[in-house]
């Protein structure tokens, strides 16, 4: 028994175990000098994954985006 409660290596593993699914999910094809990267937005993301959600929108929050904006027309016209 340890003297300051129980220890494991649960959430070391699990945070590896998000880290290899990303690379090999979501970012199929990583360039060896960005992999650096990664592993420092999957601890992002791990660190805050109880509220994540909230943290975007927090963000986001008084930030006006159009679809114009988000489709990428600078001028504001939408071209069909």
């Amino acid at each position: 028994m340890s003297c300051c409660g129980s220890v494991h290596t649960k959430g070391l593993e699990n945070f590896w175990s998000l880290v290899k699914r990303a690379l090999k999910g979501t970012y199929v094809s990583v360039e060896p000098y960005h992999l650096y990267r990664h592993p420092d937005e999957q601890a992002f993301r791990f660190n805050n994954r109880k509220d994540i959600f909230g943290l975007a929108m927090s963000k986001a929050a008084g930030h006006r985006l159009t679809y114009a904006q988000l489709a990428g027309k600078e001028d504001g016209q939408l071209h069909q």
